[in-house]
């Protein structure tokens, strides 16, 4: 059984509309690893230029912020499922 990524609206535009991607992983860089070694053009979406996550990209492992756990070294098991929600800026002041 393999690890669930689901993605956002926003970046299935990457990912040729898939809205979940399954990759076999020991932790959440594992498998933000092999997702972005798919689809390539989903890196700078993820990672920053010293390759490290972006700041403003939220990963879930089930319910879990993995920032409350153990960050990207998160472990994951066979039926978990990452979520990826990218931080929305914006709006009107009124």
């Amino acid at each position: 059984m393999s690890i669930t990524i689901q993605l956002p609206t926003a970046l299935r535009t990457f990912t040729d509309g898939l809205s979940e991607i399954h990759v076999e992983a020991a932790d959440v860089d594992g498998a933000l690893r092999q997702l972005t070694a798919q689809y390539a053009d989903l890196k700078r979406h993820l990672f920053d230029e010293e390759d490290r996550l972006r700041s403003f990209v939220n990963v879930y492992v089930n319910e879990d912020d993995i920032r409350s756990v153990n960050g990207i070294e998160t472990t994951v098991k066979p039926g978990d499922t990452i979520l990826l929600i990218p931080a929305i800026a914006g709006g009107r002041n009124m």
